[in-house]
């Protein structure tokens, strides 16, 4: 009997085999590319939804590198300018007004300081 319940269990498995999820390398709602529309950040491979107006629509973009223009990470997932690389800061007006107005925009660099650290 001991030996009846695994045989019993191979067609089951057999059939759901098939049903689990492969790994994909993009989906429809996440793991998005750039220039796809989207609503969230989260949803793009860059991690970063950019829109260029208010009334613009949303699309994935890369994350701001070096000395370009930046936004701080926000909680609303969109952005008008993108966040910085890995490994950069923001350095941008973090005040409330800034985030209120809309203009809370930096510049990325470099964390490191001109001496070497952190």
């Amino acid at each position: 009997m001991a030996n009846a319940l695994p045989l019993c269990l191979l067609p089951a498995l057999l059939l759901l085999a098939p049903a689990l999820p492969a790994p994909q390398k993009r989906g429809l709602i996440f793991n998005l590319d750039t220039g796809e529309l989207c609503l969230q950040s989260a949803q793009c491979k860059s991690g970063c939804c950019h829109r260029s107006s208010g009334l613009s629509l949303a699309r994935c973009a890369p994350k701001a590198a070096e000395f370009q223009e930046c936004s701080p990470k926000s909680i609303y997932g969109v952005y008008y300018k993108c966040p910085c690389e890995s490994g950069l800061t923001c350095d941008a007006d973090k005040t409330i007004v800034g985030s209120i107005t809309n203009s809370d925009f930096g510049i990325c660099k470099d964390r490191r300081g001109s001496d070497g650290s952190w």
